[in-house]
């Protein structure tokens, strides 16, 4: 079964985007923590960050920069970014996801 975020990525659910490239899209979080509340999801879909593979390691780093740039580009001063892995670390939708949250 398909999740919400490759969804979103096929264009079948609408999302607020902010970029997107071959690897990864960033969209607005529907029920924001913080002023700026972005998700950064690969493209790929890995359920959590227990089943990324050692060649997703490009992958997971491109989100990271990614992230960087978008705040760069919010001109946020500091932010926080957070993955939440599996069920009893917070994750609620089983796509990988980084979250980023800034005021």
């Amino acid at each position: 079964m398909e999740s919400v975020f490759t969804k979103i990525i096929k264009r079948e659910i609408d999302a607020k985007i902010e970029y997107e490239d071959d690897l990864c899209i960033v969209f607005h979080d529907i029920h924001p923590k913080a002023r700026v509340h972005l998700l950064i999801v690969p493209k790929k879909e890995i359920p959590t960050i227990m089943d990324a593979a050692d060649e997703d390691q490009a992958l997971l780093g491109h989100l990271i920069l990614v992230a960087r740039n978008m705040g760069r580009k919010l001109d946020l001063e500091g932010y926080r970014l957070q993955f939440n892995v599996g069920h009893k670390g917070g994750q609620e939708i089983y796509h990988i996801h980084l979250h980023l949250m800034g005021d």
